[in-house]
């Protein structure tokens, strides 16, 4: 059985969790959202719910690739600058046009770039080539054929996959699609999180602060880093630090969420009205063996929604975000990438850790160089140092200290 003190392990005594563990705890939460077809401007960001076949090739016809003209590469056999051939240019192709008269042999059509290379013709010649004529043109060199033509389906085969389920739809994902001629495709709706920001100490930016107030932040970082990772995010701010005005707060939204982030209220103090609220109700609380991060808490709220609950410092509440709610927000929504990109790097500086805690250093690293430095001290309240990051130095539990010129492991988080 699990309490705010830790993990029994059957002797009466408390042990920390695992990360791992309760990584495993977290991802039993939230089952795959369902999939629904969206019009593809309501696609970026989402997850393809099914693989995605070309109904035609692309491109879908023989094209030019440049503006210039589409000869027979035989009637330029014999241009070079001093000696240039003379073709006459009985038609113009713009780009979509529908009719193609054929190229006869000895003439020559002009082109535009993505125009219907028309039959007969089995090159072009780029219009710097020429001396850009209208009704004839001097070409100045030779064509092999096939040249600054775009084939039909060298890109893409009809019936070939373009994109897989589980593909992030981005813009270029989008453009794929639509070149294929896909007007909806069928996506993982978004996970629906509501952010609760509890604190009487709580106050908005731009007020007055009076002594003992700070003003708000987590609220809002954890709404920001919810959205980023994909999902809905609702942000109800300033609930008051009461069991009864807790509850009422989340009743009216229980239908519409599926994912309940809180920050604070968790520890072993007085006034912790997260834990007061939640204990009894669905959600388990414990201690997880990890640094910032250690309180935590994760269950069903009256077997409703899956909540999970962070702590309140605010750099406590992003690490644990990142470790343990952003992969289940991605994998419940269809993603096939659902972790941030992992990197072994080089430690610029000697470090310590606690023994038997996984700890997480906000950091900078140097693509360029494979170098890593920590970005200010491991103190949990210390957000400047988190913005100046751009990965979390992950050391294992069995470390206790790191010489200068270490390899490490980085988690990329900008």
């Amino acid at each position: 059985m699990t309490d705010h003190r830790g993990v029994s392990n059957g002797t009466g005594t408390k042990r920390l969790m695992p990360v791992t563990e309760y990584q495993q705890r977290i991802a039993g939460l939230l089952a795959p959202t369902p999939v629904e077809p969206r019009a593809l401007e309501d696609c970026l960001g989402l997850a393809l719910a099914t693989d995605l076949t070309a109904s035609i090739p692309l491109p879908p016809f023989d094209n030019s690739a440049m503006d210039g003209y589409a000869v027979r590469s035989v009637d330029l056999a014999a241009a070079d600058e001093q000696n240039p051939v003379v073709l006459p240019v009985p038609e113009d192709v713009p780009a979509g046009r529908v009719q193609n008269p054929p190229l006869q042999p000895g003439t020559a059509h002009r082109i535009m770039t993505g125009a219907q290379v028309p039959p007969g013709a089995d090159a072009v010649i780029p219009v710097e080539r020429t001396d850009g004529g209208v009704t004839e043109v001097r070409a100045f060199a030779q064509v092999q054929p096939g040249a600054h033509i775009r084939r039909a389906g060298e890109d893409v085969a009809s019936g070939a996959t373009v994109l897989n389920a589980g593909t992030s739809l981005t813009p270029p994902q989008l453009g794929v699609a639509a070149a294929v001629g896909t007007e909806r495709l069928p996506v993982h709706r978004p996970v629906r999180v509501l952010i609760l920001s509890t604190g009487s100490e709580l106050v908005a930016p731009g007020t007055p602060l009076e002594p003992g107030q700070i003003y708000e932040s987590n609220g809002l970082m954890l709404a920001s880093a919810v959205r980023a990772a994909g999902a809905d995010a609702r942000l109800l701010r300033f609930v008051p630090d009461d069991v009864h005005a807790f509850h009422a707060v989340l009743s009216p939204h229980l239908d519409s969420t599926d994912l309940i982030i809180t920050s604070g209220g968790v520890s072993a103090g007085a006034y912790e009205v997260v834990k007061d609220a939640l204990s009894g109700n669905g959600v388990e609380f414990t201690k997880v063996a990890m640094q910032p991060g250690m309180p935590q808490g994760c269950g069903r709220y009256r077997g409703g929604p899956a909540v999970v609950t962070l702590p309140g410092n605010p750099v406590s509440a992003m690490v644990s975000f990142e470790v343990f709610v952003r992969p289940v927000l991605r994998a419940a929504a269809g993603h096939s990438r659902t972790q941030r990109e992992v990197r072994q790097a080089t430690l610029t500086e000697e470090l310590v850790a606690p023994a038997g805690k996984r700890q997480y250093r906000r950091a900078l690293f140097d693509p360029a160089t494979g170098e890593v430095r920590t970005q200010g001290g491991p103190g949990s309240h210390l957000l400047t140092a988190m913005a100046a990051a751009n990965c979390l130095l992950e050391i294992p539990e069995e470390t206790t200290s790191l010489p200068k010129g270490s390899t490490v492991d980085v988690l990329l988080v900008d």
